[in-house]
């Protein structure tokens, strides 16, 4: 088959770089996407160029912003099938779960541009006689936005759609794994009429990444970077903008904790627990990577979420007819084994799982996992989840906790002011009662706390983190001054 290439878009208009990287399909190992490998100078020539075009965007009205907007959600849904391949072939994906990547980024392009009217200040009462004192939200200017392959077309939309709906003008800096997948945002926001420059798009060769992203950091015209990705490089980019005094929104790894009450519905919890940690394989970053299981229910909840695990089948994502499809390279297959091998070592039992065929890896569950193993700490990011048996609710909250993450988690319980009472207790960003770990909204305030990063996405918690609040004051009376 024929692979797929991708430029650079830069000002509007198609640029072909000097080099090309290929990304390989995991399944196949065969050429999926021929890309373009920025330079450092394709960076600079990207953030000029929204440099340039910010002044233009900027300065639209909330409805023709929101228009635009609104073509880009339509432009998008229109690529659908090109979207679907170019989720399989990079990355593994299923086709459920490239279509449900497309139809939440659209969801999200809409949301964001129901919010161009939402960016609204406030007048604040002023001591001082004749004083009109203002409040006033104003685009930042260029943002850089760079987004993760494990679902693409989601945190691709979702590190450009508000800040566009702001005003800003945005470098969408694509994944190594995904640049066809990321490159087809962009094309749709070319679609959609945008001025000239305001969505640029940067692919690089994954050896030319830190150059290239120091590059965006560096680049006097960019005001704000958005980074969704592991905490390691989060603190990289966080340390380099810190140089600058520029802000950063961080959405890191996670390590989430599900926590099963004795008076929990098993039933519910299982379902929601096997959704969580298997959905696109574990390679979400809300996925519930540990199961806290009160003692004394421990052994009925591993029988019911053993047999449904034993469900969820692993087979070739384009054949559809599985669950899970492929993972997004052998090093997650080697990283989880050695995760599970660990913990066996040390005393843990394998519930469910077995050997890999290729990037073809079984759910696999691992039960009576302690604190002291590495599956317990460590972002697995692929199809496994430990079980943790906790004695008491206490025991279960000092688990969960027990982590450098504190991205998403979910505690089940029949008694929801229990539920509440303890969700407020968990160190994370969200956490839902009765509910998976895996659950997102474009509206939504969408983040973590501790290592998993810093800064909301979604609905006003967005317009927040890409706007510049300033104060600006009208005197309207003659000036009384000490001297």
């Amino acid at each position: 088959m024929a692979h797929a290439m991708v430029d650079l878009i830069i000002a509007g208009e198609r640029r072909v770089a000097a080099a090309r990287f290929d990304r390989l399909d995991p399944m196949t190992g065969q050429v999926a996407t021929r890309a373009a490998a920025a330079t450092v100078m394709d960076a600079q020539a990207a953030a000029d160029s929204a440099a340039v075009a910010f002044p233009v965007w900027s300065a639209m009205g909330p409805n023709a912003r929101r228009a635009v907007l609104n073509k880009a959600a339509q432009a998008l849904e229109a690529r659908a099938a090109d979207f679907v391949d170019a989720m399989m072939t990079e990355i593994g994906a299923t086709e459920g779960w490239a279509r449900f990547n497309l139809k939440l980024a659209a969801d999200m392009i809409r949301e964001a541009a129901a919010l161009t009217t939402q960016i609204s200040g406030e007048v604040i009462p002023s001591d001082k006689p004749g004083c009109l004192a203002m409040a006033l939200r104003e685009p930042a200017g260029v943002i850089v936005g760079i987004a993760p392959w494990n679902a693409p077309i989601i945190l691709g939309v979702r590190a450009i759609a508000v800040p566009l709906a702001c005003g800003n003008a945005v470098v969408l800096k694509a994944s190594e794994q995904c640049p066809r997948t990321h490159g087809l945002i962009v094309e749709a926001m070319l679609e959609a009429g945008f001025p000239a420059g305001t969505v640029n798009l940067i692919t690089n060769a994954p050896a030319d990444a830190g150059e290239v992203v120091g590059a965006l950091i560096d680049h006097a015209a960019v005001r704000r970077i958005n980074f969704t990705g592991s905490t390691a490089v989060g603190r990289i980019i966080a340390k380099r903008a810190a140089e600058h005094l520029k802000p950063v929104l961080l959405e890191l790894g996670g390590k989430a904790p599900l926590l099963v009450l004795e008076d929990a519905d098993l039933d519910e919890a299982v379902k929601a627990a096997a959704f969580g940690a298997f959905m696109n394989q574990g390679q979400i970053c809300m996925s519930t990577e540990r199961i806290v299981v009160i003692e004394s229910v421990a052994d009925a909840f591993v029988a019911k979420f053993k047999a449904k695990v034993a469900t969820l089948a692993v087979g070739d994502p384009r054949e559809g007819k599985t669950p899970l499809g492929a993972v997004v390279d052998l090093k997650t297959v080697q990283h989880v084994q050695g995760l599970v091998r660990d913990a066996l070592a040390a005393g843990a039992v394998q519930v469910n799982g077995g050997e890999a065929d290729g990037v073809l890896m079984p759910a696999t569950v691992v039960d009576r996992v302690t604190s002291a193993m590495r599956l317990f700490r460590e972002e697995s990011f692929g199809p496994v989840v430990a079980v943790i048996r906790a004695k008491d609710e206490e025991d279960a909250i000092r688990l969960a906790n027990d982590t450098e993450y504190g991205l998403s988690a979910s505690v089940f319980t029949r008694d929801v002011a229990r539920g509440l009472k303890v969700a407020r207790r968990i160190q994370s960003g969200i956490c839902h009662v009765n509910g998976p770990t895996v659950h997102d909204e474009a509206q939504m305030p969408f983040g973590g706390v501790k290592g998993s990063g810093y800064g909301r996405f979604g609905g006003k918690a967005g317009i927040e983190a890409f706007t510049e609040l300033r104060w600006i004051t009208l005197e309207t009376e003659p000036g009384h001054y000490p001297i």
